[in-house]
C-alpha cells in the first residue's frame, strides 16, 4: 500500500473529480473523504432519467463500494489489470531448466502431483510446499520431471479427508476415450502457435454477431473441431459479412449436453475441439478476415462436480462459493461464486484477463447476468416499474464484480467488447460506469426474440400490429446500446422451436423444393425474411445470429443424451441444405448476406436516427428511415397495394433491397428497374417532403436509397 499522506498535508491537495486519480493516491482517508462528498448530480444516468433520482443513493452506493473494492485489490498491484495476472502465477508454468505449479488450497494439510511422470503414485518428491498462511501451495521440478502432453491430478489432503483433484488454474484438461475420466494435462509444444495479427480493432459501428458452437458446426453426426470451424465455417461467415463471431462452450465442461454453461475448468478451452493452439489460430484467422471474435463467459455459476471442477476443492466447500442457502442455485443445478471474497474475484478478474492476453479474444458475452444481479436470481420476480430493481433484492457483490469486470476488460484492451445477458432490464447495466452504471458496451434485447415466438404462436396473420411491431423492436433505453436478435441458440433448444420451423413446421421436410409452390411454405419464407429485416434495421447497437438459422435451419437443437439414444443427429449443422442448388434454403441465405451488408455499407449505420415515416395499423403497412434508407414494410398477408403514397424526403429513390425478388425465392412483382420520385405538393414544400407512391405487394418488404 502507498504511503498515506498527513493530514496537514491533505489540505493543500486539490481533490481531483476523477476516480482514477483519486485511487492513484492510495490515501484511505482522502479516498474515503472525496468518497463521502460524492452527489448523485454527478452520474450521467440519473441526469438522463431524473425517474432514476429516489433510487439514487443506491446507485451511489455501488458505485463507491465498487471504488472502494477496487482500492482494496489494488493497494499492491496499482492497477486492476497488474492484479488480475492469477494465472501467470498459479498453475503449471515452465521457468527455464524447471518448472513451477502453484495452487491455492487453504483449507489442505497436504498435497502430491500424482501423474503420468510418476506412475500415479504419491512420492516425496512431488510433494508440495505450503507458502506461509494464505493457503498458497508450490512444487518447484526439473525440466526432466515432466513431460509435454504428461497427464496429472492433484491428491489434496485435509483433516478428515481427501480427495483428487484437478488443478483449479489448469489450462488444459482432456477426457480419456474409453474411461471417460478427465485429467489435467501438459501443455508445453515446443513450437507453440505465434500470432500474425496482434492489435486488432473491431468493427462495432455496427456490431454484426454470428453466434457459433464449434462442436456442432459440422454437418457430420460427430463433435466439430476448431480446425474444421476454421475452414468451413469462418468462409460462410466472412461472405455474409458478419462483424464479429461469438463463441459458446470455450471454458472446459464435462457435460456436453449443458451447451458449455455447466463450467468445471475455467482457464481451459474444452479440448473436445481440439487444442490452445488450434483455437488460436482459428482467433488470428478470424481476425485476418476482419471478425472479431467474442467468448461466451460463464461467471455466473460453476458445475458442482468435485473431481473435475471446485465444488469441494480442498475439503472446504465455500472455498470459491457462497455456503449456506446460497451454495447451490436454485434452479440451475449448480453452485454459485461468492463475489465477497476477494480471492474469488481475483479468480473471476484473471480468468477474465486471461482470455483477452493469452488467446486474443476480444471480448465477452456475460452469461446469467440476471442471476448475478438479484438475490433471487431473478426467479419468480417481475420487474415492471423501478421499484422493483431498488428493493433491497440487488446481490452487491455481484454488480460489484460485474463493474469491475468490465472496468478491467476496457482497462486491459479499450477496443473489447463486452455484452451482458440480461432479462429484467435493469437500469445503467450497459452505461459507463462513471455515469453510474456497470460499463457494459451492450445489453441483449432479450425481449424482442420473446416478442416474435408469442406473436407467431398466438396471432393471426390479419392480428399483427405494426404499431405493436415497432415500438418493441425500439423500446430501449436511449443511453444504453443494445444486441437485437430474432432467436439466438436459447430459441432452437430441444423442447421449442426455430422461427423458420414454428412458421413451416414438418412441410420443410417435403415442400423446400425450389419448384415447389406450397403455399405455407411461401408464407414462411416471406415472413422469415420480414421479420429478420426489420429487427436488423432497428438496432441501436448490434444484431445478432445463430449459426445456421441465416438460412432457416430446420428443426431444434438435442445435444447426445440419454433419452435420444447419445444420438448427434440435432446437434449439428446441415450446411448442404444451403449449398443444394434445389432447395430453398439459397434464398435465405442469399437474403441474410444482401441485408447484413447493406446495413454495412452505411457509417454508422446503428447510430443514424430512426425516423418514422408511416404507420398504418389497419394496411399492416410501416415506413421508416435511417440515415438515406427508406424502409418500407408490408405484413398484411392477403392485400397488395398499388400507388400506395406517403410523406417522406423528398427526391429520387432507388430500390435496393426487395424481399420479394425472385433471388431471394420471392415472386418478383417489384420492378426493379423501376424509377421512383417523390410527388410535388405546395401543402409540405416547406418541410422539404413529397409524396412516394408504391406498388407493395402482401407480405413484402422494400429498402429503398434516396439518392439526394
Amino acid at each position: 500500500m502507498k504511503k498515506q499522506v498527513p493530514a496537514k498535508t491533505r489540505k493543500i491537495i486539490s481533490i481531483p473529480k476523477n476516480a482514477e486519480q483519486i485511487l492513484a493516491t492510495g490515501d484511505d482517508n482522502l479516498i474515503a473523504e472525496w468518497m463521502n462528498g460524492l452527489q448523485p448530480d454527478r452520474f450521467g444516468i440519473i441526469k438522463r432519467d431524473p425517474y432514476l433520482s429516489p433510487y439514487s443513493g443506491a446507485i451511489v452506493g455501488r458505485y463507491k463500494y465498487m471504488l472502494w473494492k477496487d482500492h482494496e485489490l489494488t493497494r499492491e498491484a496499482g492497477s486492476l489489470s497488474a492484479m488480475a495476472s492469477g494465472y501467470l502465477y498459479f498453475g503449471l508454468h515452465k521457468k527455464g531448466a524447471k518448472w513451477i505449479f502453484r495452487e491455492w488450497a487453504p483449507n489442505a494439510t497436504k498435497i502430491y502431483l500424482v501423474g503420468d511422470f510418476n506412475d500415479w503414485e504419491e512420492r516425496e518428491d512431488y510433494a508440495m510446499t505450503k507458502l506461509g498462511d494464505g493457503g498458497v501451495w508450490e512444487i518447484i521440478l526439473p525440466a526432466e520431471a515432466m513431460h509435454h502432453k504428461d497427464l496429472y491430478k492433484l491428491h489434496i489432503y485435509w483433516d478428515g479427508g481427501w480427495g483428487e483433484r484437478i488443478p483449479a488454474w489448469v489450462n488444459r484438461v482432456v477426457q480419456d476415450d474409453e474411461t471417460k475420466i478427465f485429467s489435467a494435462q501438459v501443455w508445453e509444444p515446443s513450437h507453440a502457435y505465434k500470432f500474425k495479427v496482434e492489435n486488432f480493432v473491431p468493427k462495432t459501428e455496427p456490431l454484426l454477431i454470428y453466434e457459433c458452437h464449434i462442436g456442432m458446426a459440422t454437418s457430420e453426426e460427430k463433435v466439430g473441431t476448431y480446425d474444421e470451424f476454421r475452414k468451413n465455417v469462418l468462409p460462410r461467415v466472412k461472405k455474409l459479412g458478419y462483424t464479429a463471431i461469438q463463441i459458446m462452450a470455450i471454458q472446459e465442461h464435462p457435460y456436453y449436453g449443458s451447451f458449455g454453461y455447466h463450467v468445471s475448468n475455467f482457464f481451459a478451452p474444452s479440448s473436445r475441439f481440439g487444442t490452445p493452439d488450434e483455437l488460436k489460430r482459428l482467433i488470428d484467422e478470424a481476425h485476418e478476415m476482419g471478425i472479431a471474435v467474442i467468448m461466451d463467459i460463464v461467471h455466473s455459476h460453476a458445475v458442482k462436480n468435485e473431481i473435475e471442477g471446485l465444488g469441494n476443492f480442498c475439503g472446504m466447500p465455500d472455498q470459491y462459493f457462497y455456503s449456506g442457502g446460497r451454495r447451490e442455485h436454485p434452479a440451475w443445478d449448480s453452485l454459485c461464486f461468492n463475489y465477497a471474497s476477494n480471492e474469488v474475484l481475483h479468480f473471476l478478474l484473471s480468468n477474465c484477463k486471461y482470455w483477452l492476453d493469452e488467446f486474443k479474444f476480444d471480448g465477452f458475452r456475460f452469461d446469467g447476468v440476471t442471476s448475478m444481479l438479484y438475490l433471487s436470481h431473478g426467479l419468480g420476480q417481475d420487474f415492471g416499474s423501478y421499484d422493483d430493481y431498488y428493493n433491497g433484492t440487488q446481490d452487491g457483490d455481484a454488480i460489484c464484480y460485474l463493474t469491475l469486470a468490465n472496468k478491467l476488460i476496457h482497462e486491459f484492451n479499450p477496443h473489447a467488447i463486452t455484452i451482458a445477458e440480461e432479462m429484467s432490464g435493469m437500469p445503467g447495466l450497459a452505461a459507463k460506469i462513471e455515469d453510474g452504471g456497470m460499463g457494459f458496451d451492450y445489453r441483449l434485447a432479450m425481449g424482442i426474440p420473446d416478442y416474435w415466438i408469442k406473436t407467431l404462436k398466438e396471432k393471426r396473420d390479419e392480428d399483427w400490429n405494426t404499431t405493436d411491431i415497432y415500438w418493441t423492436m425500439t423500446n430501449r433505453r436511449a443511453d444504453e446500446k443494445t444486441i437485437s436478435y430474432v432467436e439466438s441458440h436459447d430459441q432452437a433448444l430441444v423442447g421449442d422451436k426455430t422461427i423458420i420451423f414454428r412458421l413451416i413446421d414438418a412441410k420443410m421436410y417435403w415442400h423446400m423444393m425450389e419448384n415447389d409452390d406450397d403455399f405455407d411454405v411461401n408464407r414462411g419464407i416471406a415472413l422469415h425474411k420480414m421479420i429478420r429485416l426489420i429487427t436488423l434495421s432497428t438496432i441501436n447497437g448490434g444484431y445478432l445470429n445463430f449459426m445456421g438459422n441465416e438460412f432457416g435451419h430446420p428443426e431444434w437443437i438435442d445435444f447426445p443424451r440419454e433419452g435420444n439414444g447419445w444420438s448427434y443427429k440435432y446437434a449439428r449443422r446441415q450446411w448442404d441444405l444451403v449449398d443444394r442448388k434445389e432447395l430453398k434454403y439459397k434464398f435465405l441465405n442469399r437474403f441474410d448476406e444482401d441485408e447484413i451488408h447493406l446495413v454495412q455499407e452505411v457509417k454508422k449505420f446503428n447510430e443514424q436516427p430512426l425516423v418514422p415515416i408511416w404507420d398504418n395499423r389497419g394496411d399492416h403497412v410501416i415506413a421508416y428511415m435511417r440515415g438515406n434508407l427508406l424502409f418500407v414494410f408490408n405484413f398484411d398477408g392477403q392485400r397488395s397495394f398499388t400507388e400506395y403514397g406517403f410523406l417522406c424526403p423528398k427526391g429520387q429513390y432507388d430500390l435496393v433491397l426487395d424481399t420479394d425478388s425472385p433471388k431471394y425465392g420471392g415472386f418478383g412483382f417489384v420492378d426493379p428497374k423501376a424509377d421512383y420520385e417523390t410527388n410535388y405538393d405546395p401543402l409540405y414544400e416547406g418541410d422539404g417532403k413529397g409524396w412516394l407512391k408504391l406498388y407493395i405487394p402482401a407480405r413484402t418488404a422494400l429498402v429503398f436509397r434516396k439518392r439526394n
